[in-house]
Order: structure tokens, then sequence, then C-alpha cells
């Protein structure tokens, strides 16, 4: 038998990359309609990359770059490292205490506003619950 710090958490990754993927492709479409009219794809990437509007889900943007790094190296997922990347996501979308205020409060307005990324926040909370606790929510 393997115990939690023993074994590859490397497949609990994959469903939080996707529910990052979703919350992150959501949150971009609700700050394009706050933001206004874009008249192309490319004005749109050019926005989302360089625009200070857009600024602050670079904080999220890269977060999913290190996780899809991880992934690629192929090595396996220890405990440590999975705790690791609960922990952070937690620290920026809740409910652990803020790394990035000014994400956060961006954030909430947005759960608040969007329904969809009221739900898409839901599936991202289910995937970083199969992610092993941090030590002090432990019992």
């Amino acid at each position: 038998m393997t115990s939690s710090e023993d074994r590859d958490w490397r497949g609990d990754f994959l469903p939080l990359v996707k529910a990052l993927r979703v919350l992150h492709k959501l949150m971009i479409e609700v700050e394009t309609q706050y933001y206004g009219v874009v008249s192309s794809p490319l004005e749109h990437l050019s926005l989302v990359t360089n625009h200070p509007h857009f600024a602050w889900l670079q904080k999220l943007s890269g977060m999913m770059v290190e996780l899809d790094e991880r992934l690629d190296d192929e090595l396996p997922v220890d405990a440590a490292t999975a705790t690791a990347f609960r922990l952070a996501l937690e620290q920026l979308i809740g409910p652990r205490a803020a790394s990035d205020a000014d994400f956060r409060q961006r954030y909430l307005a947005m759960l608040h506003d969007a329904p969809q990324i009221a739900i898409a926040h839901g599936g991202l909370r289910r995937a970083l619950g199969s992610l092993p606790a941090p030590p002090d929510e432990k019992k």
C-alpha cells in the first residue's frame, strides 16, 4: 500500500489543469466584456498579453504555465509539490489569506458578477480538493 507521501500526484494535476484552463478562459471573456469592443482576434491577443486592463490575470496565467511545465517534466509529482501548488492557488483565489490583494479583489468581483465564473470556481475547488492539504488543514 502506498502512502499519500509516496504516491505520484501527477494524475491529480490533470483535472486541475483542465479546471484552471476553463476558469482562465472564462475570466478572459468576462474581462474582455468589461473592457469593451475588440475588433479582431489579433487585437484581443495583444490586449490580453500587453494591456494594463488585463495585467492582473497574468498571475493566474503564470501559475498555469508552472503547472504545464511541471507536467512536461514527466517526473512523478510528490506530495510536497502537489501541496505547494494547492497552497499557491488557494492563496490566489481563496480561501487562504491572499497572496495578491488586487487579484483577489477583482476575482471576488467576477465571482459575484458572472455565474459562469462561479461555476468554474467550483470545478477548480473540486480539483484542488483532490490534492493533499497543507499541514495546517490536516486533522
